[in-house]
């Protein structure tokens, strides 16, 4: 039986490890069961064996005279009274029952469900269905993410304590490595969620460069960062031009992991502004106060390469992370201002809140030095995507239809909400400058996350193929906590670039 660390950057450390013990008979403090919902009533899962006939053939109607019905994610918690060495039991419903295998994604919110009620309880025991290693592997990753607490700046009386330890029962063949493997991705999820959850008075783009540089350093990943004099001398116009107007100037870092064994490359480019005021073409209060998630798609590239430095694939990733703290000041740029970027291109500046697509062209740009076999741009780049498709779901779209819908796949797969969305040949006009090669911003209102797509795909080469997943609403949830998502940061993303990193490692 083997214990593995998920450690966070907030210092909280949750354990998960795996226990074959009877499900009446193991000693904790809560065991965590699933319930179904069905015309009868709630209806016990498989992993809670004997537990009803251990209470006395009372579950059902405890649960019933709850008002539990077994829906997804429903959570109860009743006293055992001595009839088990748990003190509490906690159901926690599955819906309906499957006709075949349980969906990973069902098992992960459920056990996020679970470890969310859990806070402050030093042990729970899951005997949620975990028969594989797949299940273990949802039933642990879930869990640890649903226990995750960002307490940095909470003081002893409002510091939340999250689960300490989850315990995965089962007998499943390659059980500890699937916990061990959950852990894994844990870590960098709830990395990338500190990350986006620190005010940005504390996580300014040198800082966030320097954090990357330790940490990708510390799981061997070599790193180089650029800064703003390199920048400048470089010719990266997009970074530079956004950052010129805070006093915390820009930066620009390339990750690499490289696997002797690997036959191909992926490259992933993320938009990393540390703090997004719009710059002079301001934006209103209300959607300031959670710009300091403005980073998170550079975020989920550092999270996902060190997963995949953590576990060794066999692949060639090479992330790139767009430093920039977009300010208004009297160095600003300015609306009409021309920049020229990476590519050679030059792009007219129409709105200086149309930030992110400047980053990441230069991004973009550069990651096509590497000859990577496909690149990938990660960004809360537009309100257009929360408008089109609401808070939990990222738009995918792609200059090669089979690249977009392998990342649909592995988004979905991973349980982070994707949806293919195209680039319309007619929103490219509107991009049209009098004086540049092309205008930051397209001048109808309507189908704004597309035209930005289009903009990036300007500056993809003939030949290399591209997928950009614009994450706006689901980098940040704003509403309560559910399954396994906290409020605040979410860390999306951050699986599904890992997922597309072990695609290709294939």
């Amino acid at each position: 039986m083997r214990t593995v660390k998920a450690q966070l950057a907030s210092a909280h450390v949750t354990t998960v490890r795996v226990n074959a013990s009877d499900t009446v008979s193991i000693e904790t403090s809560a065991l965590v069961i699933g319930i179904h919902a069905s015309p009868d009533g709630p209806q016990t899962a498989p992993g809670a064996d004997g537990l009803d006939q251990a209470l006395g053939g009372k579950l059902a109607t405890t649960l019933i005279a709850m008002g539990f019905t077994g829906k997804a994610e429903e959570i109860a918690k009743f006293p055992t009274f001595g009839a088990l060495p748990a003190p509490i039991v906690v159901a926690v419903g599955l819906g309906d029952a499957p006709e075949g295998a349980y969906n990973p994604e069902t098992l992960r919110r459920a056990a996020g469900a679970a470890a969310r009620s859990l806070a402050g309880t030093t042990e729970a025991v899951f005997a949620l269905p975990a028969p594989t290693a797949t299940e273990v592997e949802a039933i642990a990753l879930g869990g640890l993410l649903g226990a995750y607490a960002f307490s940095k700046y909470q003081t002893n009386g409002s510091k939340k304590t999250p689960l300490a330890e989850i315990v995965v029962l089962t007998g499943a063949d390659g059980a500890d490595a699937a916990a061990g493997r959950a852990a894994t991705l844990a870590e960098s999820v709830n990395l990338v969620r500190d990350l986006v959850n620190t005010p940005p008075s504390d996580l300014w783009p040198a800082k966030l460069a320097d954090i990357a540089e330790e940490t990708a350093g510390k799981a061997g990943l070599s790193v180089e960062v650029l800064d703003e004099v390199a920048l400048k001398e470089a010719g990266y116009g997009g970074i530079v031009g956004v950052g010129q107007g805070s006093t915390n100037p820009p930066r620009l870092v390339r990750v690499a992991y490289a696997h002797p064994e690997a036959a191909t490359t992926v490259a992933y480019v993320g938009k990393g502004i540390t703090f997004d005021s719009g710059g002079l073409s301001l934006k209103p209060a209300a959607s300031m106060d959670w710009m300091k998630s403005d980073m998170g798609g550079a975020a989920a590239v550092l999270g996902a390469l060190l997963a995949v430095a953590r576990l060794g694939l066999k692949v060639n990733a090479i992330g790139y992370l767009c430093l920039a703290e977009n300010m208004p000041s009297g160095s600003a740029q300015r609306p009409s201002d021309v920049l020229h970027t990476y590519s050679g291109k030059t792009v007219e500046v129409l709105d200086t809140d149309a930030e992110g697509r400047l980053v990441l062209i230069d991004g973009i740009a550069r990651a096509v030095e590497d000859s990577p076999d496909l690149i990938v741009d990660v960004a809360t780049l537009t309100g257009a995507q929360i408008v089109a498709l609401g808070w939990r779901t990222c738009g995918v779209m792609s200059n090669d239809d089979e690249l977009r819908a392998e990342v649909v796949g592995l988004a979905q797969a991973a349980g982070e909400n994707a949806w293919g969305m195209p680039l319309p040949e007619e929103l490219r006009k509107g991009l049209d400058s009098p004086v540049a090669d092309i205008a930051n911003l397209h001048p109808e209102r309507w189908g704004g996350m597309l035209a930005a797509g289009i903009f990036l795909r300007e500056f993809v080469p003939d030949g290399v193929r591209w997928a950009h997943v614009d994450m706006a609403g689901p980098a940040f949830n704003k509403g309560e906590p559910h399954g396994y998502t906290p409020k605040g940061g979410t860390g999306a993303l951050t699986r599904t670039l890992f997922g597309i990193a072990e695609r290709y490692a294939r």
